[in-house]
């Protein structure tokens, strides 16, 4: 399976220099041959493509400066167009699985650049990778890469870091777990609560949103193309960035001790798109980084060989008693832990319902009716009758947590 390696690393002012000049080149290219694709009745075919937009392109006068430039990037750019097209293409007979992909559309001068080199474009030499015609970059090696890379991504983001994307070979590890299977139920202050009980706190991104609210405000009242207005646009993008890269570190961490102790990890399907309808949460929501965060646990379960399960977002894994399947019902979002007066027992709302999460990804419980056909859970599982049963009014005792 393939995986990619990140590093940063600090070009100098000459290769700075170079790698605008390199991702302004793949730019046009593909835009060159987007506007192509488009005055076309036929889709061409990526060698058309790169011989209109690339060879015949270097050898005008309004295109000459492609030559100064490595090729294989601007092959990769044609190449990438072809991708989107076939995305789009798929998403819209539905061969694609996923959010619906629209057309590709022409890039911009500012936002995030990159250029990708094949093999042949670069090569590693000791602590260093040699780019063509860039020169070397000495990137910062936190890690070893576990094999030759196959190919390597030129990154500038908008808060003009630089990065080295590698996409390398990896196989398998198999690690015994300690734990058979392990249900998580996902929220927003407390971002995980495992059918274990283990909780997991979500950072706090408060104090970075507010500074970017208020940089937002002094941006709208800035003149557009000033100097002043790029850089609160820059101070912005470093923001954003920092929420990203603290999400991002919190996910991986996260989403590596759960896979690596449990040999089954059960997910439930949410249904963000109708959670953020609410204009309350809706923020708080897609900070939090959910879908991430079932990727990752997907791709590090087939590294590790873990059976990763996602149940169907149609269970009513609130409503039931995780000890004794007595079913009471919906709860308001307030109420944060429920006794159940048919056992006794008094649950905490979300590990509750972590534990009815667990039970029903690995097939001990599985209530038919609340589940459409095509968001089955993945087994087969035997119906437990007593969480069946509906409640009367009033047979639930609710404490609501003063927090």
């Amino acid at each position: 399976m393939k995986a990619r390696y990140q590093f940063r690393f600090y070009p100098t002012d000459q290769q700075q220099q170079s790698l605008a000049q390199l991702f302004g080149c793949v730019r046009v290219v593909w835009n060159d041959a987007l506007a192509i694709c488009k005055q076309s009745e036929k889709l061409p075919s990526n060698n058309d493509l790169q011989k209109l937009v690339i060879t015949q392109a270097k050898k005008t006068d309004e295109r000459s400066w492609l030559s100064d430039v490595s090729n294989i990037p601007l092959q990769q750019s044609v190449a990438d167009l072809g991708v989107a097209y076939k995305n789009f293409f798929d998403s819209l007979k539905g061969k694609r699985k996923g959010k619906k992909v629209g057309t590709p559309k022409f890039k911009k001068k500012i936002g995030r650049q990159s250029a990708r080199f094949r093999i042949g474009g670069f090569s590693l030499k000791g602590d260093e990778v040699y780019l063509a015609k860039i020169g070397n970059v000495k990137p910062i090696w936190s890690r070893s890469l576990p094999s030759s890379p196959t190919s390597v991504t030129v990154i500038k983001d908008c808060a003009n870091r630089y990065f080295l994307s590698f996409v390398v070979e990896v196989n398998p590890v198999q690690v015994d777990a300690k734990n058979q299977s392990i249900g998580i139920d996902l929220g927003i202050k407390t971002f995980a609560v495992m059918s274990n009980g283990e909780k997991s706190e979500s950072p706090d991104y408060s104090k970075l949103d507010r500074k970017i609210r208020k940089l937002q405000k002094k941006l709208a009242r800035q003149p557009k193309d000033s100097k002043r207005r790029n850089l609160t646009r820059i101070q912005i993008a470093k923001l954003h960035n920092t929420i990203a890269d603290t999400r991002k570190d919190f996910l991986h961490k996260l989403s590596t001790k759960i896979v690596s102790e449990n040999q089954t990890i059960v997910l439930e399907d949410l249904n963000v798109v109708g959670l953020v309808k609410n204009r309350r949460l809706a923020r708080s929501i897609s900070l939090q980084g959910w879908r991430d965060f079932r990727t990752l646990c997907q791709a590090k379960s087939e590294k590790l060989g873990r059976d990763f399960r996602i149940t169907s977002r149609w269970e009513p894994t609130s409503q039931v008693c995780s000890e004794c399947g007595y079913k009471w019902g919906k709860l308001d979002l307030k109420v944060r832990s429920v006794k159940c007066l048919n056992c006794g027992v008094e649950h905490d709302r979300d590990e509750n319902a972590a534990k009815n999460i667990n039970k029903v990804g690995i097939g001990h419980c599985h209530d038919s009716k609340w589940a459409h056909r095509q968001n089955q859970t993945t087994l087969v599982a035997s119906v437990n009758e007593a969480s069946r049963i509906t409640a009367p009014k009033g047979a639930v005792s609710m404490s609501i947590d003063e927090q």
